[in-house]
């Protein structure tokens, strides 16, 4: 860390990932405490050498001896009486002189599952911490548990449940999972089977060689059993799908499916009920053949049935919270009780997949739902991309052990954007690729803009950036204004097509030079944070992960919302409170307006 980063974290204050302390007596005991809480949690900063003058106000005293306290610290670090696992590397902790002053710097990483519960003192079940916007708090015996049936390999969907046998299956849940098995691989040896074998090569049902115990396992109950036997075994199991399709705030769901003893309330029949619920409203035309599988559906139904899977396939099933699935005008949204057990990055990019219950999965699969290489959420990246909607957002609940995935299902480039786009370019406009549309809406939205700029929002070097904007130029989509470092570009007006009258040459902003009402200056950065606004209020680590992979709030990205609200684009949800862990951001009337007239 450099001074000038310190400093920042400084100005900006403690945070969820931010710790200072006075250290003034010696290395602090609360310091084990902040350790556990960030590796349990999603990593950050310890800092020792740092008083709180008030109440969120910070200044570097600096630390006596800062050798001789690295190496108290290390030495306890590596001791497992007093640290359950060394979580620091080498590089992770340095000594930082500032201003004659010294500063002991302890960056603590993220921790994955096998890794966890990080504690303290020996004691799991007492010295286990998490944090939260307040701060480092010991976790409750079911998170604990939480964590450490996470740590193991073993399947959590495997076990068998005792004195559960066939008789607690539903005959026409299992009939109809045969029945989908069958039309999708007709020849398959697994439909010659009577049902009990049947069921245990999927892994519904089990026998132990050691204990001469069987039964059904956790997955054969949960897919395909009665809704009473599932109640006794695990009472807190809960499905719940809700929509909400109305701004009436006295009206909670406009339908619901849950376990209302109308039907068996399984994860099988769960997920096919939903489904058809879910793409009701997809307004792409679709047949299916007769097989039951749909003819000509669009990547979007396919990302749907991946993200509905995946959220039973990942749900834990022991923990007492449910599954919950909203679907609202413009977005969907799918929790499962239990963390991630890959990093979101990983989730983002692809290709790593660890289940938390493979034979649900497994069943899942025969039906063609489920990817197993990884590569699911590619597949739902994609749909999302060429919709030209904002991107599914992905996080986690430290303190309550949930995971969210929403679908956002808002355009990021309005209708009549497109549309002037399409006057502009002509024809042209539908064969551009991903980089040329890029372009030319930021260049519709924010004119003039740079190279950099661009390469912000793209994938690609700023040297095929620029070689691309040379070929816009070239094709009389683009003009450029300034040399070198500084030149910057603008949509070209074709006036050759129903050009108006006094050259309507270019277009600023999206809008024409000389018009009357001023808006308050708005970057792309902002412009998308107003976007994601549109769709509901969001929290400060909810808009920053729709902007990029990370959560981590920065100082820039503080200074951007503190300017959208001066600017009085957007405001607070719990003005008299700004710090409340439970703040979050809404649009204002002008905030409204910019996003209609855009």
């Amino acid at each position: 860390m450099t001074t000038e980063e310190l400093h920042e974290k400084i100005n900006l204050g403690e945070d969820v990932d931010t710790e200072f302390k006075s250290a003034k007596g010696g290395l602090p005991k609360s310091l084990w405490e902040s350790l556990s809480g960030f590796a349990n949690t999603s990593g950050g900063y310890i800092i020792l050498g740092v008083d709180e003058l008030s109440h969120e106000e910070f200044s570097i005293a600096g630390i006596k001896n800062p050798k001789g306290m690295l190496k108290i610290f290390w030495d306890n670090h590596n001791n497992s009486q007093k640290l359950s696992t060394p979580v620091c590397g080498e590089t992770d902790v340095e000594i930082l002189d500032v201003d004659g002053q010294s500063v002991l710097i302890i960056y603590v990483p993220e921790t994955n599952r096998h890794q966890r519960p990080v504690f303290i003192n020996g004691n799991p079940y007492m010295g286990t911490y998490k944090r939260n916007f307040e701060g480092d708090y010991r976790c409750s015996k079911s998170e604990v548990r939480q964590m450490l049936r996470d740590a193991s390999d073993d399947a959590q969907d495997f076990d068998i449940i005792e004195n559960f046998g066939l008789e607690d299956t539903d005959e026409e849940t299992l009939k109809a999972y045969r029945n989908r098995f069958r039309s999708r691989m007709a020849d398959h040896p697994y439909l010659a089977l009577d049902d009990k074998e049947f069921l245990s090569r999927l892994g519904a049902y089990r026998k132990d060689r050691k204990t001469k115990q069987e039964g059904l396992t956790v997955a054969g109950l949960l897919m395909f059993g009665k809704e009473t036997s599932i109640a006794e075994a695990f009472p807190h199991f809960h499905l719940d799908y809700r929509e909400k399709l109305t701004n009436d705030p006295e009206e909670r769901w406009n339908y619901r499916i849950t376990q209302d003893g109308t039907w068996e309330g399984n994860l099988y029949n769960f997920y096919y009920r939903v489904y058809n619920r879910l793409i009701q409203d997809v307004e792409v035309p679709f047949a299916l053949d007769k097989e039951g599988v749909r003819i000509g559906e669009t990547h979007v139904h396919e990302a749907i049935r991946e993200v509905l899977a995946n959220t039973l396939i990942h749900a834990d099933q022991k923990t007492s919270k449910s599954i919950v699935i909203v679907k609202e005008r413009e977005a969907m949204t799918f929790r499962n009780p239990g963390r991630l057990r890959i990093t979101i990055a990983q989730l983002y990019q692809g290709g790593v997949t660890d289940p938390r219950n493979p034979y649900i999965q497994k069943m899942f699969q025969f039906l063609g739902l489920g990817e197993k290489a990884g590569s699911g959420f590619e597949k739902i990246l994609r749909a999302w991309k060429e919709q030209e909607w904002f991107r599914p957002l992905v996080y986690e609940k430290y303190d309550s052990d949930l995971t969210f995935v929403v679908l956002p299902m808002l355009s990021m480039v309005p209708e009549h954007i497109n549309s002037e786009l399409l006057q502009v370019i002509g024809d042209e406009y539908h064969a551009t690729d991903e980089l040329q549309r890029l372009i030319l809406i930021l260049a519709h939205q924010f004119a003039p803009i740079s190279n950099s700029e661009i390469t912000a929002y793209s994938t690609k070097h700023p040297r095929d950036v620029g070689e691309e904007l040379q070929q816009m130029i070239k094709k009389g989509w683009l003009v450029s204004e300034g040399k070198g470092r500084g030149m910057k570009y603008r949509l070209k007006r074709n006036t050759s097509e129903g050009g108006q009258a006094g050259g309507q040459a270019e277009i600023q902003g999206g809008q024409a030079e000389g018009q009357a009402e001023a808006t308050p200056d708005i970057t792309m950065y902002d412009w998308h944070l107003i976007q994601a606004l549109s769709t509901g209020d969001k929290s400060a680590k909810e808009l920053k992960t729709l902007q990029t992979n990370s959560s981590n709030i920065s100082g820039a990205f503080k200074e951007r919302i503190t300017q959208l609200i001066e600017n009085g684009l957007i405001a607070f949800t719990i003005p008299d409170k700004p710090k409340s862990p439970n703040q979050k951001y809404r649009l204002t009337e002008l905030g409204k307006k910019i996003l209609r007239e855009r």
